[in-house]
């Protein structure tokens, strides 16, 4: 039987809603109307998505009227006990039948293997949509990304913010419903000045173009973004430039407006002398403007305005938006001179007044952690220490001038300013902003040395600071950005490429913490419970290797390293599981022929090392571990299939004295072969062909240089 169709349309209009938060509601309405839809079994076309600053709307095209029949076989007690010896219905029987809506002579005796059992039998006619739309409507909202609700009025309801009208049309037919306490209907609203009156809607297919045509609204928020990027880049192209459009503002810019109308305004060029950074924080970040720039990349005394009302009187409203700006420009330009009359270096003392954790001391003590670690940092990576511990020092200094009390996303960044302007070397000072990379997923990372260093410290510190005193983040509540703290140590390791012993410096950071928590302690008289040393390390290690799981298989590896493989999760696992063979073999550092192997690459040749081409045989315990984890690395992150560990002949076509062992990693982690447990003397049946690769392990802690093989066989 063929089933009707009609558009279904749902709006929901409300109080100014939140700009940052206004697409990601958009797209999770849309999301939740496709799930309802999908588990109500209502077949629909293409679904479409509306938001605007004052409404979140959905349109489902040629959404079914009914819901398909459905079959029905509900099996019920068996026939023994169904009937007595008389063959009259027992309770157990009438119940059932009961339960179904029938008798029990309708029902029916089948046998599934199991003996007879009464069966019922029967179809369910599909429900009408317009009963089952309301509900629908009312999950997909429930289900909403909102941290917080609000209630308004009288009334019992919550939602993001007060709720004022409700449309919901199937057809040209309200659907009789009351959503968030306010009733269904076909009245929508425009723009809040431009057209203030109720608006019909007569149809769903309409509703885009009546906004559009009679309300100076338009709901459709891709398009508006695109609509708002198009005359800003024209406007700016008039004024001689380009605008610097990021995609965050391009989305806060568009969820403020129902009506963009882009205009240009001006400021004095005495402000250009402050730096690009400032002025570009003040525009965007809190004004919500978007700067221009010449053709060179320099900024120009100007920037663009999108207004949400076509006035009747533009230039007003542009010496408006230049009223306001002027003394935000002021203010920078003041904080720029007055922080620049001392040295940066002179607020260090001024540190300890300031707490960074009540157990964990103010942010001169974090401050020295972190001097000592960097430095120790930089020696490992062959850098410059006194560097290192001179940019350690000044990184937090920053932070008590009044420019970043002003503008706190400027922190590092003024710094970098302050540090060049009191003489610091260029590295230095460049360090300072890098400490703080990366701040977030796909940002960029530390260019310097200096940089890499302190930034690893200080993030090792975070984490060992805040899992010392027992604060680890438990589900989606990081309050001290450990998960971004942990990334950002894996991603400077492996996009860097780094030989850094992650656990030898997270046991250091640890106990530069553990110092300093016992001296608080002691004087504040009030004790902290800490775990002992060993167990947070191992905590904090494991946290570290959760989020290096997460960043392989998320699939980031593939663009940090080229000619990686994709990673899975039982790959991943296999190369944890050897590394915790490697500890409990007791391997506190890498072979001496694996420094030696090391030290070789690392000049840049190719060719086996003078003294290290015959391998290690396997009778070495803390050795056999190393090169076992190597080659669970090389299979996980190449895709063999198998690995062999054989000592290598000394003569062409002798016969290896050692033991023979093919570990296969995919099919059962560590299972020896049939090769493995022939006696040494027996014939090969396989020929196998081997390539040599040098390779080395894209994991951080595998502190590993060593020859990957892949072996291949004809017989196989």
């Amino acid at each position: 039987m063929k089933v009707a169709r009609r558009d279904f349309l749902v709006e929901v209009g409300t109080e100014e809603l939140p700009p940052k938060a206004l697409r990601g509601l958009a797209e999770a309405f849309t999301t939740g109307m496709r799930a309802g839809l999908a588990k109500a079994a209502l077949g629909h076309g293409d679904v479409l998505s509306f938001a605007t600053p004052r409404r979140l709307a959905v349109l489902v095209k040629r959404l079914a009227a009914r819901q398909p029949d459905q079959d029905i076989k509900r099996r019920g007690p068996p026939v023994s006990a169904a009937f007595d010896t008389s063959g009259q219905a027992t309770r157990a029987a009438r119940a059932f039948a009961e339960s179904c809506g029938t008798s029990v002579e309708n029902l029916q005796r089948l046998d599934e293997g199991k003996g007879p059992f009464l069966f019922f039998v029967g179809i369910r006619p599909g429900a009408a949509a317009v009963e089952l739309l309301p509900n629908l409507v009312q999950g997909a909202l429930d289900a909403l990304p909102v941290a917080r609700r609000m209630r308004w009025g009288s009334g019992n309801a919550e939602f993001v913010r007060p709720v004022h009208w409700v449309v919901m049309l199937y057809g040209r037919d309200v659907v009789p419903a009351t959503l968030l306490e306010t009733p269904a209907g076909n009245l929508t609203r425009g723009h809040r000045f431009h057209a203030p009156k109720p608006l019909r809607v007569t149809a769903p297919t309409s509703y885009e173009r009546a906004l559009r045509e009679r309300g100076y609204v338009l709901a459709d928020f891709a398009a508006r973004r695109e609509l708002i990027r198009e005359r800003v880049t024209a406007t700016a192209t008039e004024l001689g430039g380009r605008p610097l459009i990021s995609a965050a503002l391009l989305d806060e810019v568009t969820a403020l407006v129902e009506w963009p109308v882009p205009l240009a305004g001006r400021f004095e060029e005495r402000f250009l002398r402050l730096p690009r950074e400032v002025l570009i924080s003040t525009l965007q970040d809190h004004q919500r403007y978007f700067p221009v720039e010449d053709s060179r990349g320099r900024l120009l005394p100007c920037f663009i305005t999108v207004s949400n009302i076509e006035s009747r009187d533009p230039s007003k409203v542009r010496e408006g938006n230049e009223r306001v700006v002027r003394p935000r420009l002021a203010d920078a330009a003041f904080f720029w001179d007055q922080d620049r009359k001392q040295p940066l270096a002179s607020r260090r003392e001024a540190l300890d007044a300031v707490t960074f954790q009540a157990k964990l001391g103010s942010v001169g003590d974090k401050t020295r952690r972190v001097r000592a670690l960097a430095g120790e940092i930089a020696a490992a990576g062959n850098g410059d220490r006194a560097a290192a511990e001179r940019a350690a020092e000044l990184c937090k200094c920053d932070l008590l001038t009044a420019m970043v009390g002003e503008f706190p996303e400027l922190q590092g960044v003024m710094g970098t300013y302050y540090a060049l302007a009191d003489g610091e070397t260029a590295e230095v000072a460049a360090s300072i902003r890098e400490h703080y990379l990366p701040r977030s997923a796909g940002d960029e990372l530390p260019a310097t040395g200096t940089g890499v260093a302190l930034a690893i410290a200080d993030k090792l510190d975070t984490l060992a600071g805040i899992f010392a005193i027992g604060e680890k983040p438990t589900g989606t509540k990081d309050p001290f950005g450990l998960r971004r703290a942990a990334i950002g140590v894996l991603r400077i390791l492996i996009e860097k490429r780094l030989d850094l012993d992650l656990q030898r410096f997270g046991a250091r950071a640890l106990a530069l913490v553990r110092a300093d928590i016992e001296r608080i302690a002691s004087q504040t008289g009030k004790p902290t419970v800490v775990s002992s040393a060993e167990r947070v390390a191992a905590e904090i290690y494991e946290y570290i290797m959760e989020r290096l799981r997460a960043y392989y298989l998320e699939g980031a590896a593939g663009q940090a390293a080229s000619g990686a493989t994709a990673m899975t999760t039982e790959m991943f696992d296999a190369v944890q599981g050897t590394q915790r063979l490697s500890r409990a073999a007791g391997v506190g550092k890498p072979h001496r022929r694996q420094q030696a192997y090391r030290q070789h690459f690392a000049q840049g040749r190719r060719e086996p090392a003078p003294g290290n081409r015959r391998r290690e045989s396997a009778r070495g315990g803390g050795g056999a571990a190393v090169r076992f984890h190597a080659r669970a690395a090389r299979c996980c992150f190449r895709g063999h299939g198998a690995a062999g560990v054989r000592q290598r002949a000394r003569t062409p076509g002798a016969t290896s004295p050692g033991r023979r062992c093919v570990l296969r990693f995919c099919a059962g982690h560590g299972r020896r072969s049939e090769a493995a447990r022939q006696p040494p003397g027996a014939a090969r049946a396989d020929a196998w062909s081997v390539r040599r690769r040098r390779r080395s392990v894209p994991a951080a802690g595998l502190r590993l240089s060593y020859t990957a093989r892949s072996c291949s066989s004809s017989a196989r």
